[in-house]
């Protein structure tokens, strides 16, 4: 299983809580851990939905998403809270 356990913002969006925000995300599990762009895992969970889990408490899949100007990026599945721990995870 493949697990998201970091983020990194846009410049200047340190502090956003906006999913489209995000610039890219540490993947582990892999052969090659690293940061991957939001696009680029967009597509690979179209392809292989359910593979990349939050590292977070429930471990929320990661989903593909697209926004209403065409902009894909991902998201978690919502919680109870409909909060996505996506944006729980630490920054750097």
């Amino acid at each position: 299983m493949l697990y998201a356990t970091k983020i990194k913002m846009k410049p200047s969006c340190s502090y956003s809580q906006n999913l489209l925000e995000i610039d890219s995300i540490y993947i582990e599990g892999c052969r090659n851990p690293g940061f991957f762009k939001k696009e680029n895992l967009h597509d690979y969970l179209k392809d292989n939905p359910g593979s990349i889990r939050v590292n977070i408490p429930p471990y929320p899949n990661l989903i593909p998403a697209t926004s209403v100007y065409g902009e894909k990026y991902v998201r978690s599945t919502p919680d109870i809270y409909k909060h996505d721990d996506l944006l729980d995870l630490p920054r750097v």
